[in-house]
């Protein structure tokens, strides 16, 4: 009997490539090759899985039944064999190549150069592209392998991802200088009923905390504005707009050192955190190394900031 014929790699990642540019012109261009190429690719493709995978028309290209069910599996293909290729990579020559981070922009800033400077000194030949953002468009690009990992507020809950606690950070009330509360040893709950509370856009994670805080303090959410940044919200604490919970990061490296507009009041006697972990794709296979420089440069740097997990 013979035996059936199997596709390519190549076959698969122009397919991928066409599935989601829904335009041959535009998938041949982001894989290098000229339009003839990948269609006599996609071709073949079709030949060899003996399916129509593409409907071919004006308007470009739409995938078939049986091309959804192939698209829907290639990425876990693609990703084993990346895996198996860097696996090979690593054993030949410790930790290597190119990874792509995603940061949340709400501490990634503050954290990452020390953990960079760390991975570039015992990892020469590691190549890192970093880019900070809203965790819930990092974890879209992870999903769709734009990304190698991502670093984030927990929870994440996903079973497509596999997470790694790391630290624990704490969240720091932030009062306008002349604020009624900005002298107070120690601010609990009952302190904050009637204020208004200033909060993150939903794209971050620390937006469900703050939202769900506000409903146990009896706080009052400013409808009218969510920030888009943690500076955006400084600003409006420090014109008595409301109040807010910073993180400790970016508490320590932004506004300790900005002078009297803001004070920062212990809250609940420091025990409000926030989770950060290590996100990746669960059919990935990441070298621990990331997450273990990152704990000893939380140990090590940020000791007086940060709480490791175990």
């Amino acid at each position: 009997m013979d035996k059936p014929r199997l596709p390519t790699l190549r076959q698969l990642e122009y397919f991928r490539a066409l599935a989601d540019a829904g335009n041959f012109r535009k998938a041949a261009e982001r894989v290098g090759v000229s339009q003839p190429s990948l269609s006599q690719q996609i071709v073949n493709l079709e030949d060899t899985l003996g399916a129509a995978l593409v409907e071919r028309g004006r308007s470009g290209a739409v995938l078939t039944a049986a091309g959804r069910e192939v698209r829907a599996r290639i990425d876990a293909i693609l990703d084993e064999v990346a895996a198996l290729a860097g696996l090979a990579e690593h054993t030949r020559a410790g930790l290597a190549g190119t990874y792509r981070l995603g940061a949340s922009a709400t501490f990634g800033p503050y954290l990452l150069p020390s953990v960079v400077r760390r991975l570039h000194a015992e990892h020469p030949e590691l190549r890192l592209f970093i880019r900070d953002g809203q965790p819930s468009a990092l974890l879209d690009d992870l999903r769709a392998g734009r990304l190698d990992l991502v670093l984030t507020q927990l929870p994440v809950l996903s079973s497509d991802f596999t997470v790694t606690r790391l630290f624990r950070e704490p969240l720091q009330l932030a009062v306008a200088g002349d604020h009624r509360l900005a002298e107070k040893i120690n601010v609990e709950d009952a302190d904050l009923a009637g204020e208004t509370l200033l909060v993150l856009s939903n794209g971050f994670s620390l937006h469900a905390q703050l939202v769900e805080l506000a409903r146990e303090m009896k706080t009052t959410l400013r409808q009218d504005y969510e920030g888009s940044s943690l500076d955006a919200l400084r600003q409006m604490v420090a014109m008595n707009m409301g109040i807010t919970l910073l993180p400790a990061l970016y508490a320590h490296s932004e506004v300790e050192q900005a002078g009297r507009d803001i004070a920062l009041v212990p809250f609940r006697r420091g025990r409000v955190m926030r989770s950060i972990g290590l996100v990746t794709r669960r059919s990935a296979r990441i070298p621990p190394v990331f997450a273990e420089v990152i704990r000893e440069v939380v140990r090590t740097g940020f000791a007086k900031v940060l709480h490791p997990e175990s």
